[in-house]
């Protein structure tokens, strides 16, 4: 996929990269595959904001994703790549030969016309899925599941990719995109290959305008508040911190501060990211 930056004809397109959008070959989504879903801007059931910074954005329909791959056995042919506003990869719409329909998170080197497989019999290829332990050391794995059966829950953004690295028992070990090392059972499925639209990360919006499309309210810095409204408010001119690291707006220690206590995954960490 190419990036394309526009000519500079205003301050918000000077600074604008996006993606090209050349790898999408079909525009609208597949209407059985759509949900509507009321949108939160970060309250939570009792109308309280539990998460800020969110509201407003385009208007925009649920795809249903398929992260189980549960259709085993059932060979789908690659029917579209679309786009998908709720998330930073692609969709490839399948068609199985039983006549389902499915959306599946779009790996890296499928394309239109392609067949997928799900299972234990299915091919070592891009876009299949199976049990990792039937994978061998070494390979690139996305849309993995934690617990059997559950679906995949990690590695799931563009150009995410896990790697498996060796096998002990009833386990696997995985390294992580963060640089994590951690075991997963080996019956657990994932998706064979890297996800898709690797140069998302290269996009620049180029204005605040484009980042209120997607649903994101701006943020105030701490420091440019009063002291009554957050505790790195107040002072004359620009001033520093002043206390023992930074705080949240409730006074919490921020920037990394630990937060996980007694989690019982934490026995499957093998290494730390960033260590």
């Amino acid at each position: 996929m190419n990036l394309k930056q526009s000519k500079p004809t205003s301050p918000g397109r000077r600074g604008f990269i996006g993606l090209s959008y050349d790898d999408i070959t079909k525009d609208k989504p597949e209407k059985s595959l759509l949900k509507a879903a009321k949108r939160q801007a970060g309250r939570n059931n009792q109308g309280r904001m539990t998460v800020r910074h969110r509201g407003g954005g385009s208007k925009k329909m649920i795809r249903v994703i398929d992260f189980k791959r549960d259709k085993t056995g059932v060979p789908g042919r690659v029917a579209a790549i679309e786009y998908d506003p709720n998330r930073s990869a692609r969709l490839a719409l399948i068609f199985y030969a039983d006549g389902d329909k499915r959306y599946i998170l779009s790996p890296n080197g499928l394309n239109v016309g392609d067949t997928i497989k799900a299972g234990s019999d299915a091919e070592y290829k891009t876009g299949n899925s199976m049990p990792m332990g039937d994978m061998p050391n070494g390979t690139q794995v996305h849309n993995i599941e934690l617990t059997p059966g559950r679906g995949g829950q990690i590695v799931r953004s563009a150009g995410a990719t896990a790697q498996i690295m060796g096998k002990e028992g009833n386990y696997v070990f995985l390294r992580l995109p963060s640089g994590e090392m951690r075991k997963v059972l080996a019956n657990c499925m994932a998706t064979i290959g890297q996800v898709g639209n690797v140069d998302h990360q290269n996009v620049k919006m180029g204005k605040a305008g484009r980042k209120r499309w997607k649903g994101m309210r701006p943020s105030v810095r701490g420091s440019a508040m009063n002291a009554s409204d957050h505790p790195h408010g107040g002072g004359e001119g620009r001033s520093p911190i002043g206390m023992p690291g930074p705080k949240t707006p409730w006074g919490k220690p921020a920037l990394g501060y630990k937060t996980r206590k007694n989690k019982p995954s934490d026995r499957l960490i093998v290494k730390r990211r960033g260590k």
